[in-house]
C-alpha cells in the first residue's frame, strides 16, 4: 500500500519547512561565527567582535540584521507549510515554494555579509568576500534548489499530460 498524495504533500510541507529552517540556522551561524573566524584566523570570536566595536561599528546591529534576515526565511517557510496544509495546496506548489525559498536564500547570504562581514573587513583590513566553507555550502544548496524548480514543473507537466491522455 503506497502513500497518498495528501501524505506526500504533508511530508513535503513539513520537510521543506525543516530544510529552510536548517538553511536559515546555518546562514546565521555562518554570518555570525564561522565567517568572521575564517576571515581573521588566530583570533577569538570575542576579540573579533571587540575589534569591530572598537572602531565605532555596532556588532549588536550586525547580529540583529543577520537574525532578521534568517528569521524572515523561517517565517516564510512556516507560512508556506501552514498554508500548504490548511488550504490543501497541490504537492508541486508546496515543493516549488520551498525550493524558491532555498534559492532566494542566496540573496539572504549575500545580504547578511554586509552586516558583520563588512564590519570585520573594515576593522581588520580583510576582504569582504565569503571566507568560510559554510558560505559555499549555502550558495550550493541555493543553486541546487533553483535547478530543482524547473525539474518539479516539468515532471508535473509530464504527469498531467499522461493523465489527460489516459483519461481521454
Amino acid at each position: 500500500m503506497g502513500w497518498t498524495r495528501t501524505a506526500w504533500t504533508r511530508v513535503t510541507a513539513v520537510g521543506g519547512m525543516v530544510l529552510v529552517i536548517g538553511y536559515a540556522a546555518l546562514l546565521a551561524v555562518h554570518a555570525l561565527v564561522l565567517d568572521p573566524l575564517a576571515a581573521v584566523p588566530g583570533r577569538s570570536l570575542r576579540s573579533i567582535y571587540a575589534g569591530v566595536d572598537a572602531i565605532g561599528l555596532s556588532t549588536t546591529q550586525d547580529v540583529v540584521g543577520v537574525l532578521v534576515s534568517a528569521g524572515t526565511g523561517v517565517a516564510m517557510a512556516v507560512g508556506v507549510a501552514v498554508v500548504g496544509l490548511r488550504q490543501r495546496m497541490p504537492l508541486p506548489v508546496v515543493a516549488v515554494c520551498h525550493l524558491a525559498l532555498l534559492a532566494f536564500g542566496a540573496a539572504a547570504v549575500f545580504q547578511s555579509g554586509f552586516f558583520l562581514g563588512m564590519d570585520v573587513a573594515d576593522a581588520f583590513g580583510v576582504s569582504g568576500a565569503v571566507h568560510a566553507w559554510s558560505g559555499q555550502v549555502l550558495f550550493t544548496v541555493s543553486l541546487v534548489a533553483l535547478a530543482g524548480i524547473p525539474v518539479v514543473l516539468v515532471a508535473t507537466a509530464v504527469r498531467t499530460a499522461r493523465r489527460s491522455r489516459t483519461a481521454g
